[in-house]
């Protein structure tokens, strides 16, 4: 654990050309499919959570500022809720709150209380490369939350948090505080926030040539013809 779990570093990210809360408003209406796309042309390869992480709920989606919290198994229960309480103050606004858990198989670090506050906060959801317990209280939030599994385990006594506001890893994807974090029924995509700004303007334009392509379709046009017409499958 760290010395002093209280002062963990803030993040300093590179300021984006438009306000956070437009950013994350205007990436939550992208598809995380067109992000893809236009990380994948920019040789970034690993940026998406695995496979296990989804949403709680068909149908939800969710962009935000990467909160990141990192801990791992621990039996000890010491000043635990004053921890916790702290970590959960210094959430901001327009955050995802982002658990790496150090592949934790057995604790819920996620909940309904812990909703609740988050909310509160200001946060836009949460993404847990581990449990959730009281997931029908939560889905009664309008919260979205991507877990890998749910269990009755609270963490206590089983799990606990090292830091917050440090660089974490999820799989293959390294996700430094103030990344972008965009969540669909696709899954979850990071993308760096110095990057931010520019992969958006891009994956709304992916978005918005998928309807001049859907229309060929439509209208009946061969594949080759759309080929040839800049379209794509």
């Amino acid at each position: 654990m760290s010395a002093d779990i209280s002062k963990a570093p803030a993040a300093s990210p590179a300021a984006p050309k438009i306000g956070e809360r437009e950013l994350c408003d205007r990436y939550q209406a992208v598809p995380t499919a067109a992000i893809n796309d236009v990380l994948r042309a920019a040789g970034l390869l690993q940026q998406v959570l695995p496979p296990a992480v989804a949403s709680l709920e068909q149908g939800v989606r969710m962009a935000g500022i990467a909160f990141t919290i990192k801990g791992s198994k621990d039996l000890r229960l010491e000043n635990e809720m004053v921890e916790r309480a702290a970590m959960l103050e210094a959430i901001p606004d327009n955050a995802v709150c982002v658990w790496d858990t150090s592949e934790d198989d057995e604790s819920a670090q996620w909940g309904e209380v812990m909703t609740m506050a988050a909310k509160r906060q200001g946060a836009r959801g949460a993404v847990i490369d581990g449990g959730v317990r009281d997931t029908d209280k939560i889905l009664e939030l309008d919260f979205p939350v991507f877990c890998r599994y749910r269990t009755s385990n609270g963490m206590l006594g089983r799990f606990r948090m090292s830091a917050w506001q440090t660089p974490i890893r999820i799989g293959s994807v390294t996700i430094q505080p103030g990344d972008i974090i965009v969540g669909d029924v696709d899954g979850v995509i990071v993308v760096p926030r110095e990057q931010s700004l520019d992969v958006l303007i891009a994956a709304e334009a992916i978005k918005d040539e998928e309807v001049r392509l859907k229309a060929m379709i439509t209208d009946g046009l061969p594949p080759r013809e759309v080929v040839e017409r800049g379209g794509y499958f």
